[in-house]
C-alpha cells in the first residue's frame, strides 16, 4: 500500500521526484535532437507536462524552486566567467549603448501600451512593461557549446544584459516604493550606498580572498570548486541585502573571479558540467512548470492580448539589435545571434512580475499571460540561438589562425612528479585553440639494468598526466622512449612526432657529466630547431597578475616571432593577465603591430627593455604575483648576445617567487662547414629538470 501511495502522483517522495528530474534532464535532448530541436526547449516543454498545469507528476514545491534558484544564479555566474574581458573593455561603448536601446525602446512601448492600450494605472502599466525590457541568457549555454562566448557580438549583448536588467530592477525597487510609500530621500540614499558596499566586496575583496585561497590549497581541485560556488552564492545573497536581485550578484561574481579562472582549466571543466547538466537543466524544468496554457483560452480578448505581447516582445527586442547592427556594422548572423540571446524572458522578468503581484500592483491575469511570454520566448530564443550559433561556427572555423598556419604538437618531457601538473597546464594554454591536437608528455628511460623498474615508474607518472589533462577536457597521448641518454629519447621523439614545441621543466642542479658534456637542453637547442620553453612555475598559473616578457634586439627577425608572440597572446587570455614587453624601440614597434594585426585581442603596455643591472637589482617593477617570460636565443642567432647566457643565473636567483619561462624561438637549421647539423652550445646556466 505504500509503495502504491508513493507512485500516485503528484509524487512526493524525493526519491522518486529526483529520479524523474534526472530522466527528463537525460532523455529531452536525445529526442529533440533527432528533430533538430535545441534541447533547452525539451527541458522547458518537459517542465509544462510533468507540472501542476500539466499531468500534475510533480509540484514545483521547495526543492524545485532551490534548485531552479541555483540554477539561473548559474547561468548568469557562468556568462560573467566567461566573458571576453580585454573584449568587453574594447567595446564597453557599444554594450552601454546597446543596452540603453534594449531597455528604452521596450520600456517605452509596453508603458504606451498598457496605460493607454488596456488603462492600467501608471505604476502598474511600467512594472508591466518590464518585462518586454528585462530578459534572461537563457540561450548562453548553446554559445557557450559552440564556442561563441568571445565572439564580439556575444560579448555586447552579455554588457547589454546586465545594463537593461539593473535598469529593470532598479525600476522595480522605485515601483514598489511608491506602493509602499518608502520613496523618500533616505530609501534613495540606503540603497546607493548599500549597492557601493556590494559592489566593493565582491569586486575587491572576493578576487584576493580567492587568490589567497588558491595558493593554499594548488592541488585540491575539489576544494576549490566548492569554495568557487560558496563565493557565487555568498554574491548572491550580499545582492539581495542591497536591495537588488541575486542574479546580479552571480553575474558580478563571475566577472570578479573571471581572471582567477582559466577558460582551460580543469576547476572551469568542472564548474561547466555540473552546471550545464545539473543546476540549469533543473532550472529549465522549473520555468515550464509555471506555464499554464489554459490561461490563452479564458476567452478572445485574453487570446488577442496574449498574442499582442509576445507579438511586441520580440519586435521590441529585435529593433535595438538591428540599430545596434547598423550602428557598428555587425553581420546579419550576429545580428540574429544578439536577438536569439536577448529575447528569452525568465528570471529577472518573473522577478519583477511576482513582485507587483505580492503588492497588488498587477492582477492574476497579467501574472498567467507574463508566464505564457517567458515560454514562447524561451523557446523562440532557443530557435534563434541555435540557427544563428550554428552558422556562425561554421564561418569561424573557415577563417585561416590568424598566426602560425602549422598546428601545435607539444611535448612535455616529465622528470619530476612535483612538476608534471603545472607543466601540463601550460602546455595546454599555449595550445593554439584552433586545432585539436593532443599534448604529448614523454618519459624517457635509459638503457641498462634498471630500464624495466624505471619504466614502471616513468609509466605511473604518465598515468598521473593523462588523468589531470582529461580533467580540463584535453586529449593526452602519453609516449615513452629507452634510449642511451635522455636527451636522444627526446630528439627522437620530436622527429618521429613531429613537434613544434617543448615544454620543459627547471632544474637547478648540475652534475660534473652536465659540465662536461653538456646538459639536455644544450642538446636540444644543439639538434632542433622547434621553440622550446623552459619553465620554473612557483605559484599557482591562475595567480598570475602580469605576464612581463623581456624580449632582445632583433627578435623580430627570427623565424620563430610570431609563433612565440601568439603563445604570449594565448597565455595572456587564459590567465587573463596583462603582458608587458620589455625591448627596445624598433622591436616593441614590431611587436605592436604584430599584436594589434592578430586575434585574440589582449592587454598590452610597451616599455623599454632593463639594462642588466636594473634587471639584477630588481628595478623593472617586477612584482612577486607576475610571470616573468624571457626570450632567449640559440647561439650564433641574429638576436643572440652574450648576456643571455646570464638571465637564467639571475631568474633564479634574484626571482624566486616569481614563475618564469625562458623561450628559445623556433630557428631555421643551420649547417656547419663540417657538414653536421644543429646549434652551437650554451653555458651551463640554463639547466632542464628532465
Amino acid at each position: 500500500m505504500t509503495l502504491l501511495l508513493k507512485l500516485v502522483p503528484p509524487f512526493e517522495d524525493p526519491v522518486l521526484i529526483f529520479t524523474l528530474v534526472l530522466l527528463i534532464i537525460l532523455i529531452a535532448p536525445i529526442i529533440l535532437n533527432r528533430f533538430k530541436i535545441p534541447g533547452i526547449i525539451g527541458m522547458i516543454v518537459a517542465g509544462v507536462i510533468v507540472g501542476p498545469n500539466g499531468f500534475n507528476l510533480l509540484q514545483r514545491d521547495a526543492s524545485m524552486i532551490l534548485f531552479g534558484t541555483v540554477g539561473i544564479l548559474y547561468i548568469m555566474f557562468l556568462a560573467g566567467l566567461e566573458m571576453d574581458m580585454i573584449g568587453f573593455k574594447k567595446t564597453k561603448g557599444r554594450s552601454i549603448m546597446y543596452g540603453a536601446l534594449t531597455f528604452l525602446i521596450p520600456m517605452g512601448t509596453g508603458t504606451l501600451l498598457f496605460f493607454y492600450g488596456y488603462d492600467y494605472p501608471i505604476n502598474s502599466a511600467v512594472l508591466l512593461s518590464c518585462m518586454f525590457a528585462s530578459h534572461t541568457l537563457l540561450a548562453y549555454p548553446i554559445v557557450s557549446k559552440m564556442g561563441l562566448t568571445k565572439n564580439e557580438a556575444v560579448t555586447v549583448t552579455i554588457g547589454g544584459t546586465i545594463i537593461t536588467d539593473t535598469a529593470v530592477l532598479l525600476v522595480l525597487a522605485v515601483v514598489a516604493g511608491v506602493a509602499q510609500g518608502n520613496i523618500g530621500i533616505g530609501y534613495w540614499i540606503k540603497l546607493l550606498v548599500s549597492l557601493s558596499i556590494f559592489v566593493a566586496i565582491v569586486v575587491f575583496v572576493f578576487p584576493i580572498l580567492a587568490k589567497w585561497f588558491f595558493k593554499q590549497i594548488e592541488g585540491e581541485k575539489g576544494a576549490q570548486f566548492i569554495f568557487v560556488l560558496t563565493l557565487v552564492f555568498a554574491a548572491a545573497f550580499l545582492a539581495e541585502l542591497a536591495g537588488v536581485e541575486a542574479i546580479l550578484g552571480a553575474f558580478l561574481a563571475g566577472l570578479a573571479l573571471n581572471q582567477l579562472i582559466p577558460h582551460t582549466s580543469a576547476l572551469m571543466n568542472r564548474l561547466e558540467f555540473v552546471g550545464n547538466n545539473i543546476f540549469v537543466p533543473f532550472f529549465l524544468i522549473s520555468v515550464g512548470m509555471l506555464v499554464d496554457i489554459s490561461v490563452l483560452f479564458e476567452g478572445v480578448e485574453t487570446m488577442i492580448m496574449a498574442v499582442i505581447i509576445i507579438v511586441l516582445a520580440f519586435a521590441t527586442k529585435w529593433l535595438p539589435t538591428y540599430i545596434t547592427q547598423k550602428l557598428y556594422g555587425y553581420s546579419v548572423t550576429q545580428r540574429n545571434l544578439m536577438f536569439g540571446l536577448s529575447t528569452a524572458r525568465a528570471a529577472a522578468t518573473l522577478a519583477v512580475i511576482l513582485v507587483g503581484y505580492e503588492l497588488g500592483i498587477i492582477g492574476e491575469t497579467a501574472l498567467n499571460l507574463t508566464v505564457v511570454l517567458i515560454l514562447a520566448s524561451s523557446l523562440g530564443s532557443s530557435f534563434i540561438t541555435e540557427k544563428a550559433a550554428r552558422v556562425l561556427a561554421i564561418i569561424e572555423s573557415r577563417k585561416k589562425p590568424d598566426l602560425s598556419e602549422k598546428p601545435d604538437r607539444i611535448m612535455v618531457p616529465i622528470g619530476n612528479p612535483n612538476t608534471l601538473e603545472n607543466l601540463v597546464d601550460l602546455a595546454i594554454m599555449l595550445k593554439n585553440p584552433q586545432y585539436h591536437e593532443p599534448i604529448y608528455p614523454l618519459a624517457v628511460v635509459l638503457d641498462n639494468e634498471q630500464a624495466e623498474e624505471e619504466i614502471y615508474k616513468k609509466n605511473k607518472m604518465l598515468q598521473e598526466a593523462i588523468k589531470h589533462a582529461s580533467a580540463t577536457d584535453n586529449d593526452v597521448q602519453l609516449v615513452s622512449k629507452i634510449d642511451v641518454n635522455v636527451a636522444s629519447g627526446i630528439l627522437r621523439a620530436i622527429k618521429e612526432l613531429m613537434i613544434t614545441e617543448v615544454v620543459l621543466g627547471w632544474n637547478a642542479k648540475i652534475t660534473t657529466r652536465d659540465r662536461i658534456f653538456g646538459t639536455v637542453l644544450d642538446n636540444l637547442l644543439k639538434n632542433t630547431e622547434q621553440m622550446i620553453l623552459v619553465c620554473k612555475i612557483v605559484q599557482p598559473l591562475n595567480t598570475t597578475n602580469r605576464i612581463v616578457v623581456i624580449v632582445p634586439a632583433n627578435a623580430e627577425l627570427e623565424r620563430g616571432f610570431l609563433r612565440w608572440v601568439r603563445s604570449v597572446k594565448l597565455l595572456s587570455v587564459q590567465l587573463g593577465a596583462k603582458v608587458v614587453f620589455m625591448s627596445g624601440r624598433r622591436t616593441l614597434n614590431k611587436l605592436k603591430s604584430a599584436v594589434n594585426q592578430s586575434k585574440p585581442a589582449i592587454e598590452a603596455e610597451y616599455l623599454p627593455r632593463p639594462s642588466m643591472a636594473e634587471f639584477e637589482g630588481n628595478k623593472t617593477g617586477i612584482g612577486k604575483d607576475d610571470m616573468v617570460m624571457v626570450i632567449s636565443a640559440r647561439h650564433g642567432t641574429i638576436s643572440y648576445t652574450g648576456e643571455l647566457d646570464y638571465v637564467p643565473r639571475v631568474l633564479s636567483r634574484n626571482y624566486k617567487e616569481n614563475s618564469f619561462i625562458i623561450t628559445y624561438p623556433e630557428q631555421y637549421p643551420m649547417v656547419y662547414e663540417d657538414g653536421q647539423y644543429g646549434m652551437t652550445s650554451l653555458t651551463d646556466e640554463t639547466r632542464t629538470e628532465v
